[in-house]
Formats: structure tokens, C-alpha cells, sequence
């Protein structure tokens, strides 16, 4: 029952691209035909009303299994090799560690004290806490400047000198070799959240897609506009990846989403989701500074 669902629900989504507007909200691709789906034509946006319980796609994320990354190799002979096919607008998500390895981005600290040394100069801002140490690195808050030892067999790894830079490499070879339109890439990592137990995927680099959605002076369903509302859409994408890929011994640093929601393009701003910590609403924490 259910493969035979995911195969209609296939082919709906191939009717999809020819109906733009509609390809991310209902696997009927605005035809209004829900053959198999058993989706009310009244809950269709091809409707020319909408009623409760609208049915909307949600986006497909594929986990690539891979052997160990080696320090050194190509990042992009290892993607191309363990991506056969691409499709057109997908978004190709890679493990900053991978990325890192690939840069030779690694260091061995014989004690604390050179851990310390190597944090702080890895670091626009280091605060020593109980646990970790709390970091500012590319302006972003993290712990230990992002530097990580596990599945780094002895190493410390670090990230990587410019994700925006190796994204924006990693698309273009992509693009080329797969003859490609519309495709991002995304380097994705982990983070902690305030007063949350956890981590949570974010994206330290992206290309090929808008970072952010903005709602400013938009309507919102009653009306009134918008003042600050954007939507983080890389962290969001980043998060939703890392949740497939795992945290452990998963072994999956390649993802592929596909049909999610976004505007692909050739240029991004890489400030786009930078905040001045002058003007972050979290601006008491830093109070010292």
C-alpha cells in the first residue's frame, strides 16, 4: 500500500514542473487530478477556494551512505562519485567536516593549554565557561570556535577556512558536470541552542539559493504588515538535513533535498543572515563587549 502510494505520489510530482506555482504545495500539480492520493479536489490549491486540512507536499531529503573521508581528498571527485544523478532543483547538502578534511583543515593539540591557544586564534570572541568555551567565529555564536574531535580518529578538526567560497566551488563543478540549472549546495554543521538540550543542523556556506525569506511589509492573513518576519531559510534547510544525516557513527555526509521550497539563483549575498551585534536583539548576553 504504501509503495504503491509513493509511486503515484512520483508521478504527481513529475506533473508538478510543468505547473510552477503549485509544485510545492500539491503532488497533483495543480491539475486537480489526485488519482491514488485520495486528496479532496476542494483541498486542492488548482481550487478555486481553499478549505481546511489543504494538503501540502513537504520536501524529500535522501541521506548518501559513504565510505571514510580521507584528509586531503577531493571534495568534488568524492560528491560526483557518491551522486550518480542529480536532479534539477535540488539542493546538495555536505558535512563541514568533509569539507574541512578536504582543506587539510586539521590540528593535533598535545595538551589543554594548546587547545585554548588554538580556540582563541580561531576566534573573533572566546569566553571560558563551566562546560566549553563560548566563541563569536564568521559571526556566528558556537562553541569552541567550532573545532571538533569526534570522528576525527586523534585530530581536532576545524572548520572550514571559507564555506560560502567552497560551496560556491563545489556548484559550479556540480553544474557543469551534471549540466545543471537549478542547484544549490549547502555546508551544513551542528549548534547548540540557549536553555535547549541538543544540537541542531545550520549552515555554515551556501550557494545556488536565496538564504533568507523576507516578509517585511508583507500582509499576514488578517491584514496587517509584516515588520521584522524573515524566515532563515539555509538554517532551516541545514536542520532539516542534519536530522537525516546523523550526529554519530551514521556515516552519511551527503545529502540531497529535493522539492523544497526555495529561490534558486546564481549570485547570494553571503551577509544576508548576518545580524551586527549591535543591533541583535540578544545584545544584553554581550553586554561586556
Amino acid at each position: 500500500m504504501a509503495e504503491k502510494l509513493g509511486k503515484s505520489l512520483q508521478n504527481s510530482l513529475q506533473q508538478c514542473d510543468s505547473a510552477p506555482d503549485l509544485k510545492m504545495i500539491c503532488p497533483c500539480g495543480g491539475t486537480g487530478r489526485h488519482k491514488g492520493l485520495k486528496i479532496p479536489r476542494q483541498q486542492c490549491h488548482a481550487s478555486s477556494s481553499l478549505a481546511l486540512g489543504t494538503i501540502y507536499l513537504v520536501m524529500f531529503i535522501k541521506t548518501i551512505k559513504t565510505r571514510i573521508f580521507q584528509e586531503g581528498e577531493n571534495l568534488a571527485v568524492f560528491v560526483a562519485h557518491n551522486l550518480k544523478k542529480i536532479p534539477e532543483n535540488s539542493v546538495i547538502v555536505v558535512a563541514s567536516k568533509i569539507v574541512a578534511l578536504s582543506e587539510k583543515r586539521t590540528a593535533i593539540a598535545k595538551n589543554l593549554k594548546a587547545k585554548e591557544k588554538l580556540i582563541r586564534s580561531e576566534s573573533e570572541i572566546a569566553i571560558k565557561t563551566k562546560y566549553v568555551w563560548l566563541t563569536i567565529k564568521d559571526g556566528t555564536v558556537m562553541a569552541s570556535a567550532g573545532i571538533d574531535e569526534s570522528n576525527a580518529d586523534g585530530k581536532l578538526i576545524l572548520l572550514p577556512e571559507d564555506s560560502f567560497r567552497s560551496a560556491h566551488k563545489l556548484r559550479d563543478y556540480l553544474t557543469k558536470k551534471y549540466r545543471l540549472k537549478n542547484i544549490g549546495v549547502l555546508i551544513s554543521d551542528s549548534r547548540t541552542m540557549p536553555l535547549r538540550a541538543g544540537v541542531t543542523g545550520v549552515a555554515l556556506g551556501y550557494a545556488g539559493f536565496r538564504g533568507i525569506r523576507d516578509y517585511r511589509k508583507k500582509p499576514d492573513i488578517f491584514g496587517r504588515k509584516f515588520k521584522v518576519s524573515r524566515t532563515d531559510v539555509a538554517d532551516s534547510l541545514a536542520a532539516a538535513a542534519v536530522l537525516m544525516m546523523g550526529e554519530g557513527n551514521e556515516q552519511q555526509p551527503l545529502a540531497v533535498i529535493e522539492k523544497a521550497a526555495i529561490e534558486y539563483c546564481d549570485k547570494i549575498d553571503c551577509k544576508e543572515l548576518h545580524i551586527d551585534i549591535r543591533d541583535d536583539m540578544y545584545l544584553p548576553l554581550f553586554s561586556k563587549f
